[in-house]
């Protein structure tokens, strides 16, 4: 995604200032953590659309950093800074303060991802073993990236605003958690047909509202120790409100998650779909009619939804390497733009062999080769599609 980046000169004084804070002396008993994370990427799409088509997808070599500072002022209280760099420039990631009054209640306001979904936990890419995210969260190396305007939710999706959360034990092998927030949300401008995610999240729009209404949402999680090494996960996700100045057109964002872990093996799966309306002031920019049974034959309805889910398994083959399955897909339902290469049905599925080593501690290579298919054909009159991704990922 494009985005304005920030002044060298910020960015400069910014990191200084974290790693001052990082290497202070511990005074008051505030502790201080500061940490990392770092990947390259190469990926090479010699079939974006028939031919390497940088709009259709992000190929070649990009760098992914993060730095975080957590600073805990007190047993109730700390603090969390993040900075990112990516395709998009710098950003800041979070910038919030936690206040918690118990392990069931806490109360957190700033600059957050919202509690959605079960891979907004792992996004950092020192924490997942592919190289790239999965279709429904992903933020730019998918084919065909501005057809499918990524995907559901690009994660993360930082944002301003304010959540409660909080976990409890119910003896010693369930465990619930849960979060409500309500946040400024995503943004588009008058008379938009999608979600402009650019300007929900670059520093170009001031990281302001655009309707001042706030975006609401939850989320709750279920986990179930199966052993001493075991266990299985269940959560739910939802989130909804409006995304134009004149807040007449809405959008609500649904998920479900489960994840089963059996010593180092992890199976996980996700679903999301996010229904959203558009406007239709101006018939001629849609590629089907509005009127007659929304989804039917005579016409469509003034909103769209997208689907996308994934079931992934990592297996260790090693005490060092990683063996990764993945199946992903997105689906999309409703009208488009007159201009768009989708349809009403469009689909597009992938399939993925990845391996991960861990060469030492904080240093892992990651070697990954993926098959698309699409239910259309693209200008090169093709509907399948082979990539291929190496990288390498540190953390500190």
């Amino acid at each position: 995604m494009s985005r304005r980046p920030f002044s060298p000169l910020v960015v400069a004084v910014a990191v200084g200032a974290l790693t001052a804070l990082a290497s202070t002396r511990r005074a008051h008993a505030i502790d201080r953590n500061f940490a990392g994370s770092a990947q390259l990427d190469y990926h090479l799409a010699p079939h974006a659309d028939g031919e390497l088509d940088h709009p259709k997808a992000f190929d070649g070599a990009t760098t992914e950093v993060a730095l975080k500072l957590a600073v805990d002022f007190s047993p109730h209280l700390s603090a969390n800074v993040k900075l990112c760099y990516g395709c998009h420039g710098f950003e800041a990631d979070m910038a919030f303060v936690d206040y918690r009054v118990a392990d069931e209640l806490a109360v957190r306001f700033g600059r957050f991802s919202p509690s959605f979904g079960a891979f907004n936990l792992r996004h950092d890419p020192a924490n997942h073993h592919l190289s790239d995210k999965p279709l429904p969260y992903d933020m730019g190396r998918m084919l065909r990236m501005r057809d499918w305007n990524l995907g559901v939710l690009p994660s993360p999706f930082p944002d301003n605003g304010v959540e409660v959360n909080g976990s409890h034990w119910f003896g010693e092998r369930v465990q619930v958690d849960y979060a409500a927030y309500a946040v400024s949300g995503f943004k588009a401008g008058v008379g938009a047909l999608d979600l402009d995610f650019t300007a929900s999240h670059g520093p170009s729009s001031y990281y302001v509202e655009n309707n001042a209404r706030p975006t609401v949402g939850a989320r709750a999680a279920l986990t179930v120790k199966l052993g001493e090494d075991s266990d299985v996960t269940f959560g739910a996700s939802g989130m909804g409100g409006s995304y134009d100045p004149r807040n007449t057109l809405s959008y609500v964002i649904v998920g479900a998650d489960a994840a089963l872990r059996v010593g180092r093996t992890s199976l996980r799966a996700e679903w999301l779909a996010r229904r959203q309306q558009f406007d239709v002031s101006d018939p001629t920019r849609l590629k089907y009619a509005i009127g007659g049974r929304p989804g039917g034959p005579d016409g469509r309805g003034d909103f769209f939804v997208r689907h996308g889910a994934y079931v992934e398994l990592e297996q260790p083959l090693g005490p060092s390497v990683d063996l990764l399955l993945r199946v992903d897909g997105l689906l999309h339902k409703g009208n488009v733009a007159v201009s768009s290469e989708l349809v009403d049905g469009s689909s597009m599925l992938r399939a993925t062999l990845g391996t991960s080593w861990a060469v030492e501690r904080g240093l892992r290579l990651k070697l990954s080769t993926e098959v698309w298919r699409f239910s259309e054909k693209g200008s090169s009159g093709r509907d399948l599609a082979v990539t291929g991704h190496l990288g390498a990922s540190a953390s500190f």
